[in-house]
């Protein structure tokens, strides 16, 4: 039996930058050897990849190390998002980076108080932008593709440069399929629980502190999307989560807060509506409706730009193919 295919040994001479790709307790090298299926040895300041994806796996260490050159972190979920990108053909078919870089075109950095947020994947970079330089912007797609993160964190960027003077987060306090009854406690008890994922985003942008600060003097705002009725909200980053449960009236409503000088964002997964049967999804209708008006872009997201853990991807895709077969047997169904 042939021995697997070895790729020559490659150096890198910064032995603080090769520490930093290796990771703690090599944990970046046997994340890229369980994903390529490679085996990588670390001796000195070489390391050397055997394999039947050797030359893939070398590629990708020879780019993140270029990536920390370039003053850019590495951590799982780039190098995640690295293999599977490449592993994803191109509009021309090209796989493995044969055609195209595998960290292509210059940085695109959101810097905040407590960390430097970088969107990943093509389409997460195309959300930054329209974010950035438009008023009113959609970001539609799967769970855990970092619509609501990204949001978060260049409404975190624009308070601090001074470009708005408040950050609204809202979201419809529609129950996930379980019936949760009375919840005690003050009004504001009463709806954390919904606004929670709000809350983690934050703090990871901003120090609890001054988070804390900016509560307490209504800088910053999480509220229940019915609570935005009768506002004309100016001069403020506002995003609406979940929006995909919220009703046509309550979008309508919301929309038409939009004030001077502020921005809105509105993030929604259309395979997770948790509205009754029967009443048809505000955003859905947004789509629709607001198609084509100028101020207002649409981004949309699928499997691969999931950031969370691999299998993530992995059960989005099962349950789209399953949804596709599905609806191709009802319509099989009708046409008899």
């Amino acid at each position: 039996m042939a021995d697997a295919p070895t790729a020559p040994a490659i150096d890198f001479p910064d032995n603080r930058l090769l520490i930093e790709l290796v990771g703690p307790h090599g944990a970046h090298l046997a994340q890229i050897e369980q994903l390529m299926g490679v085996a990588i040895s670390h001796r000195g300041n070489a390391l050397s990849v055997s394999g039947e994806d050797a030359e893939a796996a070398e590629r990708v260490l020879r780019a993140l190390y270029a990536r920390l050159e370039g003053g850019r972190s590495v951590d799982m979920g780039a190098i995640d998002a690295l293999i599977r990108l490449r592993a994803e053909p191109d509009a021309e078919g090209a796989r493995d980076g044969d055609q195209r870089e595998m960290f292509p075109g210059p940085a695109l950095e959101i810097r905040t108080r407590k960390k430097t947020m970088e969107p990943r994947t093509e389409a997460q970079k195309a959300y930054t932008r329209a974010l950035l330089e438009n008023e009113l912007t959609f970001g539609i797609g799967p769970a855990g593709t970092g619509k609501t993160y990204i949001a978060v964190a260049v409404a975190v960027s624009k308070f601090i440069t001074g470009e708005v003077d408040r950050i609204i987060l809202t979201r419809p306090a529609v129950e996930a399929g379980e019936k949760l009854g009375f919840l005690p406690g003050t009004q504001d008890e009463k709806v954390d629980p919904y606004m929670q994922p709000l809350y983690d985003a934050l703090a990871d942008f901003l120090p609890g502190k001054q988070l804390q600060k900016l509560r307490e003097e209504k800088r910053v705002e999480i509220a229940p999307l019915a609570f935005m009725r009768g506002r004309t909200l100016s001069n403020a980053f506002v995003i609406l989560d979940e929006a995909q449960n919220a009703t046509t009236m309550q979008m309508k409503m919301f929309l038409t807060r939009l004030g001077q000088g502020s921005r809105m964002a509105i993030t929604g997964d259309r395979s997770q509506v948790d509205l009754p049967r029967g009443v048809q999804s505000g955003l859905r209708d947004a789509e629709r409706i607001l198609a084509g008006t100028g101020g207002i872009s649409f981004n949309y997201f699928t499997a691969t730009d999931v950031v969370r853990h691999p299998l993530v991807a992995a059960i989005i895709e099962a349950y789209e193919a399953d949804d596709t077969r599905r609806e191709a047997a009802e319509a099989e169904r009708a046409r008899r």
